[in-house]
């Protein structure tokens, strides 16, 4: 019975030390790579993506973290939609993102966070019709949501695991985009 106290109390006496020292805090940079799942012109593609990021958190309180985060990504081989007469095709080429965050520590190391903010697309919008071909370059606008985790390695680097749903309908055409992106980040 004694043990189990002294056990019960010194579980109690960790779980209630707080913090000491901010591990997410401060400005960042880091590199990702994933998978785009891409949505248009009725049809969808699965392309691998990769990309950089840079930002900045702000731990406000031992376990509650708000950031701001922006980043820049490429895709390869993501053409979307049929060729042919008559039919269309999208060709995104690169893409970046400026989002807010609110996370929560657990156990110090580790970060659980939800994301959304501004995402723009530029890609190269092809028609295929009966006189021949019409090609452009457009920008495409939008949002996105998502969350992931985030785990400190070392003291000034981690890694994450995030999802995302991209939207860029803005001009009321449908092109979605859910990411799932891998990451590792040093802190300074």
């Amino acid at each position: 019975m004694n043990r189990l106290m002294l056990a019960g109390a010194a579980i109690l006496a960790l779980s209630s030390v707080p913090a000491l020292a901010q591990e997410f805090q401060g400005p960042y940079v880091g590199a990702q790579a994933g998978w785009n799942h891409d949505i248009a012109i009725n049809d969808d593609k699965d392309a691998v993506v990769g990309g950089v990021f840079a930002g900045y958190d702000q731990q406000v309180t031992p376990n509650v973290v708000l950031g701001v985060e922006g980043g820049f990504s490429l895709g390869a081989s993501d053409r979307i939609g049929p060729s042919g007469v008559n039919n269309a095709s999208i060709d995104p080429h690169y893409a970046f993102d400026v989002s807010a965050r609110a996370g929560y520590v657990v156990g110090e190391r580790n970060l659980l966070y939800v994301r959304g903010g501004y995402a723009n697309t530029r890609a190269r919008l092809t028609h295929d019709i009966a006189g021949g071909t019409f090609s452009d370059n457009r920008t495409y606008d939008g949002w996105f949501v998502g969350g992931g985790v985030e785990r400190k390695l070392l003291d000034n680097v981690s890694t994450r695991i995030e999802y995302r749903f991209n939207d860029f309908g803005s001009d009321g055409s449908k092109f979605q985009r859910h990411q799932v992106l891998a990451g590792i980040a040093y802190r300074f």
